[in-house]
């Protein structure tokens, strides 16, 4: 007998994976079922308000490189959330906000938000 997979199994086994995965599946996701949709920052980051980041992480969705977010951890312009022996975990709320600021540094125009 063949078993399906309800939503409820998938969801539970996406809660699983570890934050870097559920961020690639997303993204992967996102780009086969909506294409070339212009997606709000909540549309496709939403699920992950409680999470935290790696520094790489934290890194990689400020879209910058880890030397340029070692310099504003550094400079505290971005606190870890939680420090865990020599790793640094970043709040994904606190990430937003410090990438919202670096947006409007740069005078780029604020997205819609839904």
């Amino acid at each position: 007998m063949s078993h399906t997979t309800t939503a409820e199994e998938l969801l539970d086994e996406i809660k699983e994976m570890p934050v870097s995965e559920r961020g690639r599946f997303f993204s992967i996701l996102g780009t086969m079922l909506f294409g070339d949709d212009d997606l709000t920052h909540e549309q496709v980051f939403g699920n992950l308000d409680n999470d935290v980041f790696t520094a790489h992480e934290a890194a990689e969705y400020l879209e910058v490189s880890i030397a340029t977010f070692r310099r504003y951890v550094q400079s505290g312009k971005i606190e870890p959330a939680h420090v865990l022996g020599r790793s640094q975990m970043f709040a994904t709320r606190d990430l937003k906000a410090f990438k919202r600021s670096l947006r409007d540094v740069k005078g780029e125009p604020a997205r819609s938000r839904a």
